[in-house]
């Protein structure tokens, strides 16, 4: 029993590094989103681009739409921000949550690089991107025409990943419910949206 005492922090060390090897194996893009395939949570918050009109779940255009969490602090959303105004010149509608921000700061940051959303409400204290299970900003979830999430991307949305992950999705959505194409899915494709 004393020789197992003597080898008892080896073999702790042995399991911790195991766990820390795997862990630095694993995609942070590739965190499971708790709301796929469950509705966008009921929110009522003042729109960016006045600071008092308030925006609710009922104003989600009956379509599917990508909803963009965003803020000034993010440097991230800086990059992805063009890529945006250009999906939003294709037609594709964005819905914008502003991640614990200044309003008058977002509302500049908006007229000086465009505004690709239908409207962007202010999350001021991150309740609404608490309920939608965000991590940081940029997050981008695809939602239906019924209001339901179908895929959550966490990072930049550059040309690779909507090409090969929102696109796909998307494009489907327009033509069919979700219910009518969702048994036609590849595996590899809806794995992309956990």
């Amino acid at each position: 029993m004393a020789r197992l005492k003597l080898f008892l922090p080896l073999i702790i060390f042995a399991a911790l590094a195991v766990l820390f090897w795997r862990g630095l194996s694993l995609n942070p893009q590739e965190m499971p989103s708790a709301l796929l395939n469950k509705p966008v949570p009921e929110f009522s918050l003042p729109k960016v681009s006045d600071g008092e009109t308030l925006a609710q779940k009922s104003d989600l255009p009956a379509k599917p739409l990508l909803m963009n969490v965003w803020a000034t602090w993010c440097i991230a959303c800086r990059v992805e921000h063009p890529y945006l105004n250009g999906l939003a010149e294709q037609g594709v509608p964005i819905v914008g949550v502003n991640l614990k921000d200044d309003d008058a700061e977002a509302r500049q940051w908006l007229e000086k690089f465009h505004n690709p959303y239908l409207f962007s409400v202010a999350d001021r204290d991150g309740r609404l991107a608490l309920d939608l299970g965000v991590f940081g900003a940029p997050e981008t979830f695809l939602v239906d025409a019924e209001g339901m999430i179908r895929c959550k991307h966490v990072g930049v949305v550059d040309d690779r990943i909507w090409q090969t992950k929102l696109q796909p999705l998307y494009e489907r959505l327009q033509n069919q419910t979700w219910d009518e194409f969702a048994g036609e899915l590849s595996d590899s494709l809806l794995s992309r949206c956990q």
